[in-house]
């Protein structure tokens, strides 16, 4: 079981459960009835493309990061490829019932992370492939409704700026890649301040979040620009994982306050969780 934990990176399912409802909130349809599955559906696809990174990755990380259960042999290539495959199948299964649309949205978004995995991940192209798959889970939360769409490019933006910024958690990065990942993070919390709200106590609620969020990610990011060594760029990381949820928090609060108050519960777990967690 601890072999899965980690091969997954189980805890870190925590900062995508929030993206269904940004999706849920922006086009206004509750996570009710069949829908309720819907998060269940992104974090099933969040462990398999977990599972199946660690599968594609298994030659490179016998160099890297030989302590992750693959190379360390704590499981085997063909086990952990079953894994990714039960997953991402109970994923595609779940989303399939919430609705025809979900399904959709749902077996895209499953496409996409196996593209990510198998094949964008290490070209110039990963980034972006990277931010389409966090995008859409954003939008199986809207059963791909356009009232999500700018939400979902919210999130697909700085899921982005965070993956560039990741490529150098082993051997460090450029100054330039920090800078642009920082300017990423301040362009994203103007854009939820920006963003269209119910009512100015809304408003208030998501500058509130946004400004968490900033603090989060940019502060971790700020040190990256000065010092792009390979530490500081894992530390950035894992504050750009962090961040996840107080940004999810500020764009669900500009519609709705209860759910931004149920979301923003995570937020401390995620602070401690991210700590242990890798998405590179």
């Amino acid at each position: 079981m601890r072999t899965l934990v980690e091969l997954t990176r189980a805890p870190a399912a925590l900062t995508v459960l929030g993206d269904t409802a940004v999706g849920a909130v922006a086009a206004g349809r509750p996570l009710r009835g069949r829908r309720a599955l819907l998060p269940l559906a992104s974090v099933s696809l969040y462990w398999a493309g977990m599972a199946l990174n660690d599968w594609a990755d298994r030659e490179r990380d016998a160099v890297e990061r030989p302590e992750r259960p693959i190379p360390a042999g704590r499981i085997g290539p063909d086990q952990a490829l079953r894994v990714a495959a039960v997953l991402g199948s109970c994923g595609a299964l779940a989303a399939a019932c919430a609705g025809p649309a979900e399904a959709r949205v749902g077996a895209g978004l499953a496409a996409s992370v196996a593209g990510y995995d198998a094949v964008l991940k290490h070209g110039a192209a990963g980034p972006a492939g990277m931010a389409l798959c966090r995008g859409l889970d954003v939008l199986l939360g809207a059963g791909g409704d356009r009232a999500a769409w700018p939400a979902a490019a919210v999130l697909a933006g700085h899921t982005g700026g965070v993956t560039a910024l990741a490529r150098g958690e082993v051997d460090g990065t450029g100054v330039p890649t920090a800078a642009a990942a920082l300017a990423g993070t301040a362009l994203t919390a103007a854009a939820v301040v920006a963003g269209r709200c119910a009512s100015p106590r809304h408003r208030v609620a998501a500058a509130g979040a946004a400004l968490v969020y900033a603090a989060t990610v940019g502060s971790a990011q700020w040190r990256t620009c000065r010092r792009p060594d390979g530490a500081t760029v894992r530390a950035a990381t894992r504050a750009g994982i962090r961040g996840m949820v107080p940004l999810q928090v500020a764009l669900v609060a500009r519609r709705d306050l209860r759910a931004a108050a149920v979301l923003a519960v995570a937020v401390p777990l995620a602070r401690h969780l991210g700590s242990r967690v890798e998405i590179a």
